[in-house]
């Protein structure tokens, strides 16, 4: 438990000073950087989350944290309702190319994330409720469940900037989860 608690004190911190970086009506100060309210701390907070997660690759050999992550990386490059073929195939690379995940054989990392993702394109509202009744599966143990909501956010800022949209299903995996989405900061 203590390296959650160094991940929240972590992410408080990121917080915390990009707050600083803000004037009292929540403008950004000149000099200080950044890109927009998501910009800079987003970015950091990518990063440390995924080192963090590199951590705990002899932890995450689960069949549970894989369809879970799975379920999470699609619901993420879903989140606004459509996945073109560019972005489907960007996602996927990401997630041959995490370190995790390399835990498992990429022939199963692709057809768990393509099977959501075709059923979210099919029946979106169907769909996520399935991605997420299979996300709820991980809540059992504590690591993993926080584990799968760090790879979605770190799926969600690979470009450097979190949607409101991919937002708003990191924060509704917490809820599935049962984890706390100030933890991420959401």
């Amino acid at each position: 438990m203590a390296m959650w608690d160094r991940i929240k004190d972590q992410a408080k911190g990121l917080q915390q000073q990009a707050q600083g970086a803000r004037g009292p009506a929540g403008q950004r100060q000149p000099g200080t950087g950044g890109s927009g309210p998501s910009g800079g701390s987003k970015e950091k907070l990518v990063g440390l989350l995924k080192s963090q997660l590199g951590s705990l690759k002899t932890e995450l050999k689960s069949g549970a944290y894989r369809d879970a992550s799975m379920a999470m990386c699609a619901l993420v490059a879903a989140a606004d309702g459509s996945v073109d073929p560019a972005e489907r195939h960007h996602v996927e690379n990401l997630i041959l190319q995490n370190d995790v995940l390399q835990n498992f054989p990429p022939e199963q990392l692709r057809q768990r994330f393509s099977k959501h993702v075709d059923q979210l394109m099919f029946n979106f509202q169907q769909g996520k409720a399935d991605a997420m009744q299979e996300i709820a599966k991980a809540a059992k143990k504590p690591v993993e469940a926080k584990a799968v909501v760090q790879t979605g956010f770190v799926i969600a800022g690979a470009d450097g900037y979190i949607a409101p949209a991919e937002a708003q299903v990191l924060r509704e995996a917490c809820t599935a989860l049962g984890v706390s989405p100030q933890e991420f900061g959401l």
